[in-house]
């Protein structure tokens, strides 16, 4: 199994950092695979909320080729999707979700944000209605470069949110990042909305992983860890969280 090269607390979050991003991912599957197949164990099933994002690729691919958890025992959901936008469109977190994760591992059942829904506020309610009827085992979280979780921006994060799903704009930091990583030609194609998970509804999983790997998270990991605890950077909200815990490559450490 991977192990960090070192450990440390900053307030109530485990911050892990890892040599390389093999032994980060190793570890993380290693975590998602104990955490379901324990609340399994315990309940008969389990629930889990994943990310998207180029970082989590590599991470999905090791955890559908992994044993040891009864996929059809669990409920997957997924944190945000774009306002508008087509589920078979290449950039939609659902197909990416759906290739990549449902038709490997075959889980209970998979609950997609429609992002395109006729009333999309009503998508809203019946996506905090979904998320509600069960007990949530584990979130994983990715970091952005703007320091969001989720579609979170620092002009939206809400610490006390009441809602647990909501319709957010985008700020230009991250709709930059999305063109930057291939999901759009240019900003001109990237939605300016998205439907998404808060903040507290995130964190009120019985275990949450956030995994932030190479050099474009040192600005944001630094912000994160060191930083002070404001939704100008979101992801510092973990540190109030006693169940979260932060992985880092060394790249993205380097800053510390």
């Amino acid at each position: 199994m991977g192990s960090p090269d070192k450990s440390f607390h900053v307030d109530s979050l485990a911050v892990k950092v890892y040599t390389s991003p093999a032994d980060l991912y190793e570890d993380a599957v290693v975590e998602t695979r104990t955490r379901l197949a324990q609340a399994i164990e315990d309940k008969g099933s389990a629930a889990a909320i994943l990310a998207t994002g180029n970082t989590q690729i590599d991470f999905l691919q090791l955890l559908a080729e992994s044993g040891d958890v009864d996929w059809s025992k669990v409920t997957l959901y997924h944190m945000d999707e774009y306002l508008g936008l087509p589920g078979d469109h290449p950039a939609s977190f659902r197909r990416y979700m759906k290739e990549r994760v449902e038709s490997l591992l075959k889980p209970k059942e998979f609950h997609y944000l429609q992002g395109d829904a006729d009333e999309p506020i009503r998508e809203c309610e019946r996506y905090e209605s979904l998320l509600r009827a069960q007990p949530i085992d584990l979130c994983m979280l990715g970091l952005g470069e703007n320091g969001h979780l989720a579609f979170n921006d620092p002009h939206v994060a809400n610490f006390g949110d009441v809602r647990a799903v909501k319709i957010v704009s985008l700020d230009e930091t991250c709709r930059l990042q999305q063109v930057k990583q291939g999901h759009f030609p240019d900003i001109h194609t990237m939605p300016q909305y998205a439907l998404t998970i808060t903040i507290p509804t995130l964190l009120s999983a019985n275990r949450v992983l956030c995994m932030a790997l190479d050099e474009r998270k040192q600005t944001p990991v630094k912000r994160l860890v060191q930083g002070e605890i404001s939704p100008e950077c979101p992801a510092t909200a973990l540190r109030h969280c006693d169940r979260a815990t932060l992985l880092l490559d060394a790249t993205a450490a380097a800053s510390l």
